[in-house]
């Protein structure tokens, strides 16, 4: 949008000049605004992340990819890391990774400028770039998304009757709410969710997608690994899952488009299956939970109780409450060896 005027002005100019927008353009002009103008993190935020939870999250994520390196034969590696939030994860991985003999240089995709003051003052010498085009080509990769997919841009289609319709969102004055639009062709829709029930919703995340494969070939091309962490399922699948989040409670989407945060659960099968097209080898996905137990959470947990008693509680918020919720999925070169977690 290039108009001036708070987001939702000018979102509802757009749709009563143009007509209703589909759900991903919301989504992306909702979400842009949304992480460009504020820290959205902790107690006096919207929401809370595992590495805001306790530091044994980054740490061990910092270990798991100090043993990968070490196992693929310590080459020249960069360290990346999509939507870093504070930078609270990258600080506690790089201290990690330090202690096993990994200090690479560290680069951000970020595109909000006020999270990337947050995470200039917790990972100083970082590099931020605005797109997963400008990493570096010369090394292999060892990338960190947390949380991120599940912000990217969703298309929604809705099934209206016997057909399909692209879902939409239309506006009366600053009010919007989703419409059925046009009838899309039967072949976009997977063969066995073409007859579901009349209402059904299926989604699917066109720009996730394109992340994922520009990843996967970097990674097939210059080696290295990919570790993604999120909430979500193995799709694809019927169900509406774009949700609302602000000051820690589920809120209508619709309302508000640029003052709380949007997410959509992430189809991993997809995610890995895109993976494996560009030649990558995928591994899991697997909960948290296990993922965390697998790598050490327990004994690192017991060992910091000791001076820390509430170390025990936000151990059992990451293994238990998010444990299952939460999936991991990982990413590889063919040469490079299996990633710990996922046996």
């Amino acid at each position: 949008m290039v108009e001036e005027g708070p987001l939702p002005e000018r979102l509802a100019r757009a749709i009563t000049l143009g007509g209703p927008i589909p759900v991903s353009q919301f989504m992306a002009a909702a979400n842009a605004h949304y992480y460009g103008t504020r820290d959205p993190l902790g107690a006096g935020g919207d929401f809370t992340t595992a590495p805001e939870i306790s530091q044994m999250f980054g740490e061990l994520i910092g270990l798991w990819c100090a043993d990968l390196w070490d196992r693929a034969g310590r080459p020249d590696v960069a360290w990346v890391e999509l939507g870093p939030g504070r930078g609270t994860l990258a600080a506690d991985a790089l201290r990690a990774m330090a202690t096993a003999g990994l200090t690479p240089p560290v680069h951000f995709v970020e595109t909000s400028p006020v999270l990337r003051d947050e995470q200039a003052r917790r990972v100083p010498h970082a590099t931020w770039h605005d797109d997963v085009e400008e990493l570096p080509t010369d090394r292999p990769l060892l990338v960190v998304a947390n949380e991120f997919f599940d912000a990217l841009p969703i298309r929604q289609l809705v099934r209206r009757g016997a057909t399909w319709h692209e879902r939409l969102v239309a506006c009366q004055d600053t009010l919007f709410l989703p419409v059925a639009g046009k009838q899309v062709p039967d072949d976009v829709i997977p063969p066995h969710l073409r007859d579901a029930p009349a209402g059904s919703i299926i989604e699917t995340s066109p720009a996730s997608v394109g992340i994922m494969r520009v990843l996967a070939a970097r990674i097939v091309a210059q080696g290295g690994a990919l570790l993604a962490i999120d909430y979500g399922y193995e799709g694809p699948a019927v169900g509406d899952t774009l949700q609302a989040v602000r000051a820690h409670t589920y809120a209508n989407p619709f309302e508000e488009p640029g003052e709380r945060d949007l997410t959509a659960h992430v189809d991993f099968a997809t995610l890995a299956l895109v993976g494996h097209a560009s030649g990558a080898i995928a591994s899991g996905p697997v909960g948290q939970g296990a993922f965390l137990r697998a790598l050490g959470v327990d004994a690192r947990a017991t060992a910091l109780a000791q001076s820390n008693a509430d170390v025990l509680v936000d151990r059992d918020r990451l293994v238990e409450d998010m444990g299952e919720l939460f999936n991991v999925i990982g990413l590889r070169h063919a040469d490079w060896p299996e990633p710990a977690g996922f046996a």
